[in-house]
């Protein structure tokens, strides 16, 4: 597959509003696709993905500087295809009018909801998995029938070739279409009047997005992330809480809007949580930074923020351990998972999303203390409960928010194709994945229908006579 520029990567504010018009024209003049259109795309898109899955692997580890082509196999193609082959199965269900009851105030009438595309979809897509969170938010688009624009990441340039060329072979740019640009045309994208944006990045940024988006009334998923806990609880085996949460804080460098962002530990645990940590990692990756397995920090600029964020701990003595001996690659912005104990809740690690390789290590003494810590804070994209205990597994799932939750194991919780991923409050608002992410595309119109029986007469006016009594003992009846 060809790297070269395509006229799909379409870069100026002009050329974003002329290709929005042109695809609503596009939707305007064919508004339902059917089950045979999407089924075909669909089916396209999942044959594209496996024949260049290697050609996406090399640009994905060409962009970060190096990445375990395993970790975008694992993480960004996978998960796409398995969305696809899932959605194959149910979509002629799903796009089904459902049927629903009347209500005898109502009879005789026929009510159902019937699933119309909502048109033109905008999707913003991050850098840390542009595989995932571009190909993935696109599959329920499609399959709910819509035409759709994607605004990918300037910081992987050369996936986003990849992608472009990908999908310029299968779509034509009235119905899919790629956009490439800086801020400006990220701001300029996000202000075009999609019927609907996705958008995945940051809290700071999403709240620009909406902000965007509401001039529009274009109604928003967020996709957003915050500080994702891990609690150990007092009965969780320390090497098994470890082995759980080693491989979702390790993914992709722990660039992950999901990953474990800080762990809690019972009091007098923590030195044993480092030592098992150590341990495992070791075993996952021999050769520390160096390992072919481990992914690395995306660019400069992001290496150089985990490394001042690392400095500013250790000028307040904060205890800090590197899993491994060879703990960095500044020239290549790698680094092995540092751990913190301890550290100061004014250090910067503790008041943003960390998004890489830091693990503040926060010790506890009684399990009110942890939830409690967890509970007074944003509430987070995901959680993770260490614990085979069934009272404490369900005082969690009821009383602690999060996007979502898993228990004894990281991450995985996302790869679910069968429920809806999306977070709460700060960590975003929506859902998409699944049957979720079809509703999400699409609108849900209640349609009543009557024929030529119509009892509307009945509560018309004039409101006196037999009209008033015969009202009156309806009345009587529905308000008992």
């Amino acid at each position: 597959m060809t790297a070269a520029p395509l006229p799909h990567a379409h870069k100026t504010s002009f050329e974003l509003q002329h290709l929005f018009h042109r695809q609503r024209s596009a939707y305007l003049a064919a508004p339902m696709p059917d089950l045979t259109q999407r089924i075909h795309a669909l089916k396209q898109l999942k044959a594209a993905l496996i024949k260049n899955q290697d050609a996406l692997c090399e640009a994905l580890s060409k962009d970060f500087g190096h990445r375990s082509h395993q970790d975008t196999l694992i993480s960004d193609i996978l998960p796409c295809v398995g969305q696809i082959n899932y959605t194959l199965k149910r979509l002629k269900k799903w796009m089904r009018p459902s049927r629903r009851h009347a209500g005898l105030l109502l009879a005789p009438a026929k009510v159902e909801v019937v699933y119309q595309p909502v048109g033109v979809v905008g999707i913003v897509v991050p850098w840390n998995f542009p595989v995932m969170l571009s190909i993935g938010p696109l599959i329920p688009a499609l399959a709910a029938g819509n035409r759709a624009m994607l605004k990918l990441s300037e910081f992987t340039p050369a996936t986003n070739q990849v992608l472009i060329a990908l999908l310029a072979s299968l779509f034509d740019d009235t119905q899919v279409t790629v956009v490439e640009g800086e801020a400006d045309i990220a701001a300029a994208f996000t202000q075009l009047p999609f019927d609907h944006l996705l958008f995945t990045g940051s809290t700071a940024v999403g709240r620009h997005v909406m902000r965007a988006a509401a001039d529009n009334l274009t109604p928003v998923t967020l996709e957003l992330g915050g500080k994702s806990p891990t609690l150990i609880a007092p009965d969780a085996e320390i090497s098994l809480a470890v082995e759980r949460m080693i491989f979702g804080k390790c993914l992709n460098a722990g660039q992950i809007c999901v990953a474990p962002d800080y762990v809690l530990v019972p009091d007098g645990k923590a030195q044993a949580f480092i030592a098992e940590f150590r341990k495992q990692f070791a075993a996952m990756y021999p050769q520390g930074v160096h390992s072919q397995d481990f992914t690395s920090v995306v660019n400069q600029r992001q290496f150089d923020r985990l490394s001042q964020w690392l400095e500013e701990a250790r000028q307040q003595d904060v205890q800090i351990e590197p899993a491994h001996a060879e703990a960095r690659d500044d020239q290549k912005h790698r680094m092995v998972p540092h751990l913190l104990v301890n550290p100061q809740e004014t250090l910067t690690l503790m008041q943003e999303e960390i998004f890489g390789p830091l693990l503040p290590v926060i010790t506890y003494q009684h399990i009110d203390e942890a939830l409690q810590y967890i509970q007074q804070r944003p509430r987070p994209l995901a959680l993770y409960l260490m614990s085979f205990d069934p009272d404490l597994q369900t005082r969690v799932k009821q009383e602690v928010h999060a996007g979502g939750m898993a228990i004894n194991e990281t991450v995985f919780h996302v790869a679910a194709d069968d429920a809806p991923f999306g977070g709460i409050g700060p960590s975003g608002m929506g859902h998409y994945h699944g049957y979720e992410g079809f509703l999400t595309f699409s609108k849900a119109k209640t349609v009543l229908t009557r024929g030529r029986i119509s009892t509307a007469k009945l509560v018309t006016p004039p409101y006196s006579g037999w009209k008033a009594r015969l009202q009156s003992r309806m009345m009587a009846f529905f308000l008992r």
